[in-house]
């Protein structure tokens, strides 16, 4: 490919867009990685011989894409790839890494029993207090920190599981060949919430950096909810989607 060296005054294209399909191409092949520093306004509109203004809007279009992050007083820096989880089935984290080409690991924080606390026991419609298998797992991409997953599962449906390997095992096929529960359906809800110190450090972020926080009630194949998960996920690395249908 013939590297843009200064825009075509008689195409069609508009300037920005050349400009930006020249940066955009620089990002996509690797020559610029994640973190990689891109030129000045100044230097790009000396480089492709445009506008300031031009220069500037084929920025926010690679911004808009999620393809460059923008500091204030720094400058303008590649974007580490997000990753899509989908809105419209029920998909684990090993799985979901796996298909898009990403090795996935986990580090078990903690695993214990505790009693069912009031808000969960509702959620799972059970009695406060009823014994739970806590897991809390940092969930890891090619090496890099992406979410922590508290799970909590009704114990008396899979007395034992905190004896199997939590580390590398996928939990959903674990409940399914050790217990014999498939997850039917789930319930969830979405919002955005603020990096607490603690979160922070686990994922290496910022304090206060967003992050999507996910809850969800899955219910297995009798459509009895057995399992209460939230994840935290880093919401420069996670783009949630959904399919609709009028």
């Amino acid at each position: 490919m013939t590297m843009l060296t200064q825009v075509a005054r008689h195409s069609k294209t508009p300037y920005y867009h050349q400009v930006y399909e020249a940066l955009r191409s620089r990002i996509v092949s690797g020559e610029w990685p994640p973190g990689h520093m891109l030129p000045p306004e100044s230097e790009l509109t000396t480089q492709y011989g445009v506008s300031r203004i031009t220069a500037r809007q084929a920025l926010q279009v690679l911004v808009k894409e999620g393809r460059i992050y923008r500091e204030r007083g720094r400058g303008s820096f590649v974007a580490h790839p997000t990753v899509e989880q989908s809105l419209v089935r029920i998909v684990s984290f090993s799985e979901d890494m796996e298909q898009r080409g990403f090795k996935a690991e986990s580090q078990v924080l903690s695993a214990e029993l505790i009693p069912a606390p009031k808000e969960v026991a509702a959620l799972l419609s059970i009695e406060p207090g009823e014994e739970l298998v806590r897991i809390v797992r940092l969930r890891l991409a090619d090496g890099e920190p992406m979410s922590v997953e508290h799970a909590h599962f009704i114990h008396r449906f899979c007395p034992g599981l905190l004896d199997h390997d939590l580390h590398d095992q996928s939990l959903r096929e674990l409940m399914e060949e050790r217990y014999g529960i498939r997850w039917l359906r789930a319930k969830q809800t979405i919002r955005a919430v603020s990096a607490s110190t603690e979160m922070a450090s686990r994922l290496n972020i910022k304090t206060k950096v967003p992050l999507l926080e996910i809850e969800r009630v899955s219910f297995t194949q009798d459509d009895i909810p057995a399992e209460f998960l939230r994840a935290d996920h880093r919401g420069d690395r996670y783009t949630l989607y959904n399919e609709l249908r009028g």
